[in-house]
């Protein structure tokens, strides 16, 4: 990732606190409250009034939500102690993103296949909730929580860099536009439980590295091995407040840009301490290959031209004293410092220094 969002707090994390008010003192104390019923709610007044509309209600998306509250409510009914703290354990991990992230040796990054091996009789109720809890829709929980939409424009006034941070390449909709990007789910929620509402999870990404990269990949382990068999690892959290930067060395092969290939770049990352992190980053959402096929494209083109114009610009206007490119490469490095994700900045700079030492510009 190349650089961290600032976490915006909004309404919407209220359905955050219904979930934990729901796990921990509703499902969590079922082996010993007796019957479900709307008065297992009186502790949370908001979340009584959602769950008695839902219970009065013959909506289906209430069906949803209040049905699988009271199935897995019995689920919990003859789990003993020991099991259910196993299960406070693990939901606390998922929901503690940052220390997912990090690969905490308290933390337990817990799977849809964890609770299906020592919890089957929860477990496909469970994995139905939390899945679909992301697109559950109805006025009675947006009355209490607001909307994601609003939550959208807050998200992007304060996180106003207008691009992708996890490719640096694709622009992100901003406050001017009437819609708005995907929210992709950090930690997949086909993959991990409890955390698919929560928004320390919920990240606004482009449609490349949402969809067409990054899709349902396991965030927090690595691909499996020939044996089947995946390790822990670490990777960016997506709102840490600990600053970093991550430098980017080009290489090219040959001075001919107009017959430069993918197999011609080298692209080699910084800094070392952070080298699991970018590891699984460049994994994740397939960034050399992306680098690689950017610095193949049109754009890289345009760019080498753009320092062979100035040049010849200058010895037409100044004679043969005109100034080489040099002086360009000084003005695109100022550019990338000041603002090195705009216009790709990052990549052009890294790319052109590639060209000058591989004799590009003579």
């Amino acid at each position: 990732m190349l650089f961290p969002y600032t976490y915006v707090p909004h309404q919407m994390e209220k359905m955050q606190e219904f979930i934990d008010y729901i796990f921990f003192d509703v499902w969590c104390k079922a082996p010993s409250v007796g019957p479900f019923g709307l008065h297992l709610f009186d502790g949370n007044v908001e979340l009584r009034e959602v769950m008695e509309a839902f219970y009065y209600s013959d909506k289906k998306n209430a069906d949803f939500f209040y049905g699988h509250v009271e199935k897995i409510f019995k689920g919990f009914s003859n789990l003993n102690q020991k099991q259910i703290r196993r299960l406070k354990w693990w939901y606390c991990s998922n929901n503690n993103i940052e220390q997912l992230c990090a690969n905490h040796s308290g933390s337990h990054a817990t799977r849809h296949s964890d609770i299906e091996s020592k919890f089957p009789v929860i477990a496909g109720d469970m994995r139905a909730f939390f899945v679909g809890l992301y697109d559950f829709d109805a006025a009675a929980m947006t009355k209490k929580t607001g909307d994601i939409n609003d939550h959208y424009r807050q998200f992007v006034s304060t996180n106003s860099n207008d691009k992708c941070p996890f490719c640096g390449i694709s622009d992100l909709l901003g406050k001017d536009h009437t819609k708005r990007e995907a929210y992709d789910h950090y930690m997949p929620k086909s993959i991990y439980p409890f955390n698919s509402i929560n928004f320390k999870n919920l990240v606004p990404a482009c449609q490349h590295c949402n969809s067409s990269y990054k899709s349902s990949k396991d965030t927090a382990f690595t691909a499996k091995d020939p044996c089947g068999l995946q390790e822990r690892r670490k990777v960016f959290y997506p709102f840490s407040t600990i600053p970093y930067t991550i430098s980017l060395h080009v290489l090219i092969q040959h001075a001919d840009h107009d017959k430069l290939t993918t197999a011609d770049i080298g692209l080699n990352f910084g800094p070392a301490e952070l080298n699991e992190q970018i590891e699984t980053w460049k994994e994740i959402y397939s960034i050399e290959e992306r680098y690689r096929a950017k610095l193949c494209s049109l754009d890289a083109k345009a760019w080498v031209v753009e320092v062979m114009d100035e040049w010849r610009w200058h010895q037409e206007s100044a004679g043969a004293e005109g100034r080489g490119p040099e002086a360009y490469l000084r003005a695109v490095a100022r550019h990338t410092a000041k603002s090195p994700y705009t216009n790709e900045n990052f990549l052009k700079y890294g790319f052109l220094q590639a060209c000058k030492a591989a004799g590009t510009f003579g």
